[in-house]
């Protein structure tokens, strides 16, 4: 079958002449080139006319013609090339389908299929439109697939950028709880980085979708910017009144620093240091400061305290010498054979004691303690001296002891009497009644 209005004839291309081969070699083999090109050959031919024809299912159709001055093999050559052209165009599309995105694939493939309507080309063009048609299909299933992948690259996209304003919204939420303002704002930008990532990098989601989600971050961020600069303004003035506070402490501090009332400055420093440890704090920079300047005033009562009882123990100490000798004397006087004596010596004593002074506290009761142990030892002393020589004591005990000795005779007559009645309580009343009696005479009697 014939076309209307056939296409121009092309020139045909000069081939070049092959190097004549050597008598007796081995021809080589042909190459895949020349085996398509063959191939495809066959799927033409050239009338006496010039024309030339493509076979294909449906009949012939000439494809074009040749020049006179061309032979007949050179112009189907020409159109060889031209399906082996198409033919690697296909080929290459082919080879790139798998990697590429469909769209691109599809858009080649429809510029491929427009030049394989009614091409000028001598080959298998069926063949071709079928691996097309083939080709078509397989960027279809790609299609689908790409889809379902961009699908589920969008949906995870979507669950991650929710993720970040989820947890942007959870640290707004947190601001009326106590939390570290700057580890959480730095947590905060890095989710907005992170946003702002996705939306450059990552895989694109429905405006309406991107949309919500970015008011909802907006508004997280908000609330959190602004619950933080409230908190700061409150800590700031509060700081304020924690650094007044302070500057009157340290006032105070300085007014009483150079008292020598040890005891109740000391009282007064403490209840200070009370009142700055209630105070609260400042910034850091300005409790540093304030510090060393209470710190500052203290120390020099505090110095001049130390001084002051360093000296004063020092004092004490010495006293404490001086006293252990007068102790020393004063343990010579025992045990006391002259009581006059040690009496008079203990006086001496005892005045130079009070004249020494205070010693240290703990030392005082081992010191004072044995030296009134000597004192009562004199004092027992001479009250067994004044018992021994009161007369009148001795004359009331005499008397004394010969009533008890009457009474004890009559209490033992009394008893003979119970006991011959057979009066066992009587008895027994009468004994006890001795026995204390007795006990008062052997009293009565040591006296003596």
């Amino acid at each position: 079958m014939t076309e209307s209005t056939p296409p121009p004839t092309p020139k045909p291309v000069p081939r070049p002449i092959p190097k004549p081969h050597p008598v007796g070699a081995a021809k080589p083999a042909p190459s895949r080139s020349d085996s398509a090109a063959a191939e495809a050959a066959a799927w033409g031919r050239v009338d006496d006319e010039g024309n030339v024809w493509l076979r294909s299912g449906d009949g012939e159709r000439i494809v074009g013609q040749y020049a006179a001055e061309g032979s007949k093999k050179d112009a189907l050559a020409i159109y060889v090339r031209r399906y082996l052209d198409l033919e690697a165009q296909l080929a290459l599309i082919e080879a790139r389908v798998e990697t590429v995105n469909p769209e691109e694939s599809a858009s080649a493939l429809r510029a491929f299929d427009k030049q394989i309507v009614k091409p000028s080309a001598v080959g298998d063009i069926e063949g071709l439109r079928n691996r097309s048609a083939a080709l078509a299909s397989r960027i279809s299933e790609l299609r689908a697939e790409h889809k379902a992948k961009r699908e589920q690259a969008k949906a995870e996209a979507r669950a991650q950028r929710e993720a970040l304003v989820e947890r942007a919204e959870a640290i707004a939420a947190s601001v009326n709880t106590p939390i570290n303002w700057r580890d959480t704002r730095a947590e905060l930008m890095e989710l907005f980085e992170r946003w702002k990532d996705a939306q450059k990098n990552g895989p694109r989601i429905s405006r309406s979708t991107n949309d919500a989600l970015w008011k909802r971050l907006s508004h997280a961020r908000k609330v959190f910017e602004d619950a933080r600069r409230a908190f700061f303004a409150r800590l700031e003035k509060e700081r304020a009144h924690v650094v007044a506070a302070k500057e009157r402490l340290i006032s105070e501090a300085e007014a009483i620093a150079k008292s020598t009332d040890w005891r109740e400055t000391s009282n007064e420093m403490r209840r200070l240091m009370d009142e700055w440890k209630a105070a609260g704090r400042a910034s850091k920079h300005d409790d540093n400061v304030l510090w060393e300047r209470f710190m500052a005033a203290r120390e020099v009562f505090f110095s001049a305290r130390s001084a002051h009882h360093a000296a004063v123990d020092q004092e004490f100490a010495n006293n404490l010498a001086a006293k252990l000798e007068l102790l020393a004397e004063a343990e010579a006087l025992l045990p006391i054979d002259d009581l006059d004596a040690a009496r008079a010596a203990y006086r001496d004593i005892g005045e130079r004691w009070e004249a020494i002074g205070m010693v240290p506290r703990s030392d005082y009761p081992r010191v004072e303690g044995r030296m009134r142990q000597i004192a009562d030892e004199i004092r027992r002393a001479e009250d067994e001296q004044w018992r021994r020589t009161d007369p009148e004591k001795k004359q009331r005990s005499t008397g004394m002891a010969a009533q008890l000795e009457a009474l004890i005779a009559e209490l033992d007559g009394e008893i003979a009497a119970a006991k011959e009645a057979g009066d066992e309580a009587k008895v027994k009343e009468l004994n006890e009644a001795r026995q204390a009696r007795q006990a008062w005479l052997d009293q009565v009697n040591s006296d003596l």
